[in-house]
């Protein structure tokens, strides 16, 4: 289900039978694109999340397809961009100025979308790498959301950080260009939030899942 905009399920809720039960992370990949280096000065444009999978200490679970997606274009709340932020994404920031939803809706909806998917589980932010899109989303939760953050100040996962460890690479040099073939992902780079936002959650399980190649190591039971 992919919500609003894009939507299969306009409520942007989760099915009730797909509610994650028991004490367990709810990993939830995100991609940002923006006008700028940091928040505040500049604007996020476009952000998605997309629902990457479950651990409960022994066993990772991923989901079946990364169809449980929440996106939304916001509207800019500085006067400030960078042209080649623009260039990049390719969004419209005058359109969105007219047409970009209210930041406080949009990341008070996200907050309620991920803690509906989540249920009883704890959401963790997955991303590649967290550091851009945790200082991005955490900010925007914080100063606009009605509830604060749903990963509170530190559940995050950076995949860049399991590459560098399970393939034993300089963590300057464990990029997507390094990545070993199993865990490459399937879907493309493209910019766009909700693709980028798939990639990362599929490369993120098949890290998750990687056993004893290049010297990596598992604990996964299955």
């Amino acid at each position: 289900m992919i919500d609003n905009s894009i939507t299969l399920n306009p409520s942007g809720s989760a099915h009730r039978g797909e509610r994650l039960e028991g004490r367990v992370d709810a990993y939830f990949s995100a991609d940002v694109e923006t006008d700028g280096p940091i928040p505040g000065p500049f604007s996020i444009l476009s952000f998605a999340i997309v629902y990457a999978g479950s651990f409960d200490g022994r066993r990772f679970e991923r989901p079946e397809s990364y169809n449980r997606i929440f996106y939304r274009e916001l509207r800019p709340i500085s006067d400030q961009f960078e042209e080649e932020a623009l260039r990049v994404n390719r969004l419209d920031r005058r359109r969105l100025l007219a047409e970009g939803a209210s930041p406080v809706e949009a990341m008070s909806e996200a907050f309620k979308w991920i803690r509906d998917i989540a249920g009883a589980g704890q959401p963790v932010l997955v991303a590649y790498p967290l550091s851009f899109d945790w200082t991005w989303l955490y900010w925007y939760f914080v100063r606009f959301s009605k509830y604060g953050s749903p990963f509170g100040y530190s559940r995050c996962f950076d995949i860049k950080t399991a590459v560098a460890v399970k393939q034993r690479l300089p963590i300057s040099e464990a990029g997507r260009s390094r990545l070993d073939g199993a865990l490459r992902s399937k879907y493309q780079h493209t910019h766009h939030a909700i693709d980028d936002a798939v990639e990362q959650a599929e490369i993120f399980a098949n890290v998750f899942e990687w056993g004893e190649h290049n010297g990596g190591t598992s604990n996964t039971s299955y």
